[in-house]
Order: structure tokens, then sequence, then C-alpha cells
């Protein structure tokens, strides 16, 4: 074979070579996070300096309780459920690929199964005080290959302030798949009971006036407070249980454009 035709042989592998082995250097960009928290739900959050990796804890400041509130996968991948009693409890990691990890701590249950794949908005588990905490509150971390990122929602960092009430979190999480009317409650200790009778036990309570989704409506005790009687009762999506219409900010006695369940 003549020389020049073996150096353009050679020339060509090399060229082949060098393609197969090129690889990206850019890292995946972060999926668009949205808050850990239902939609219209506004909260505050702080840091505690001691805090090992980049951490917010978030609790509620829109007059809902914090304890039972649903959490929500603040983007999709697959879940795994982990306990760490003398830390952060029962708590679920969310893999989104790429090297990009969530943390959700101190949950009193866990809302999916270890290994399921979740999508953003799903929820994951519910708002707790298990593991060494002072109290109900969403421990809430991103990280990137294992290392602790600053917290972006939405495509915006968040501040790290050193105590609750500086800074607020309204979220829009699910916001267009959640079912159910939005309505507000008003009133204080309004309770959420499991059915739409006066002898049902309480499964939450509401502590001042609360965004919720109204999946459907029924009559069933009659309720007096407020100087309002009504026997209609709403369902609501979160916390799941049935509120007298009396609480429902709305002035019909049976609330528009809900069905009867």
């Amino acid at each position: 074979m003549p020389i020049r035709r073996v150096i353009a042989v050679l020339a060509s592998l090399l060229v082949g070579a060098a393609t197969l082995v090129a690889v990206p250097t850019e890292a995946m960009a972060a999926p668009n996070f949205k808050a850990p928290f239902p939609c219209g739900q506004r909260w505050t959050y702080s840091h505690h300096s001691a805090e090992v990796r980049r951490a917010l804890d978030f609790v509620r400041a829109d007059g809902g309780v914090t304890n039972g509130t649903p959490v929500l996968a603040s983007a999709g991948g697959t879940a795994h459920r982990y306990s760490q009693p003398s830390g952060a409890g029962n708590y679920i990691a969310i893999e989104h690929g790429g090297g990009w990890k969530t943390y959700y701590f101190h949950l009193s249950a866990y809302s999916v199964a270890d290994g399921a794949q979740v999508s953003q908005g799903q929820q994951i588990g519910v708002t707790g005080a298990t593991g060494n905490t002072t109290g109900p509150h969403i421990h809430y971390e991103q990280l990137y290959n294992g290392v602790g990122q600053d917290i972006v929602i939405n495509g915006s960092g968040l501040a790290y302030p050193g105590s609750y009430n500086q800074y607020f979190l309204t979220s829009d999480n699910g916001c267009g798949s959640q079912p159910g009317k939005p309505f507000n409650t008003w009133g204080s200790g309004v309770r959420v009971r499991s059915d739409a009778y006066l002898s049902s036990p309480v499964v939450a309570t509401l502590g001042g006036p609360t965004a919720v989704r109204v999946l459907c409506q029924k009559q069933g005790d009659t309720v007096n407070a407020e100087g309002y009687t009504n026997n209609w009762w709403a369902k609501l999506a979160s916390p799941a249980g049935f509120v007298s219409n009396i609480y429902i900010d709305d002035p019909n006695a049976v609330l528009p454009g809900v069905p009867v369940c």
C-alpha cells in the first residue's frame, strides 16, 4: 500500500477514535424545583447555622397547622424511604437524575412505597416531628452529586434567615393538577372530621384561614356555629376529611360548582 494511503487510513482511524471517546463536560441542569408543600399554602422558613448541609426548615404561616400537612415532591424521580430515629426521623430521598437529589425529613408518615416513581406535586409523606426535632416542620434539602446546594425554587434562590417570619414562600406546586375546587376557610380551630358527622373522629384542625380544595359535598349532621345553621359538609382533598360548609368562605349553604359525594 502506498505510504500516502497508509497515512490517510491512520489519520482516519485516529479521528474516529477521538470521536468515540469524546464526552460532554457540561453538568446536567437542575430540575425546576417547586415548594415541597401544597398549592396556595404560604410557609416561612429558616436555616440553622449548625446544619451540615444547606438545608431550610419550613413551617406554615397562613393560619394552617404544620403538623399533618402533606409533603409534596418538588420534582419527579425515584423516592426512597429511610428512618433515622436519632436524627432525620422518617424521611424520603428523591433521586431526580443527573446527580440531583432532594431530602424531606421528620415525616409523621410515608405516602409512597420505597422505590416508587413519583411526579412533581405528588404527595410523598405527611409533615411531622419524628427524629431529633423540637416541633413539626419540613426539613428540606437539594443536593448535587451528594453536596448540599443553596435551595432554588422556580429558578430563584431562597434567602437563609436565622429565624422564621422574615421570609415567606407561597407554593405553586401541583396547582395545575390538584383535584377539587379551590376555596378558603375562615375562623380558627376548625375541626376536620373523617366523615360528615359530629361523632366522627377529628383528623386535623385548621388553626386559621386556610386554602383548601373541595372534592365534593354531602349532607350530614346539622351544625350550629357563628350564627349559622347548615347540614352540608365539604370533603377536602387535604387534609383529607370533612368540614362543615359553614366554615367554607362562600355565602351559599350548598357550595356552587361542587358535586354531591
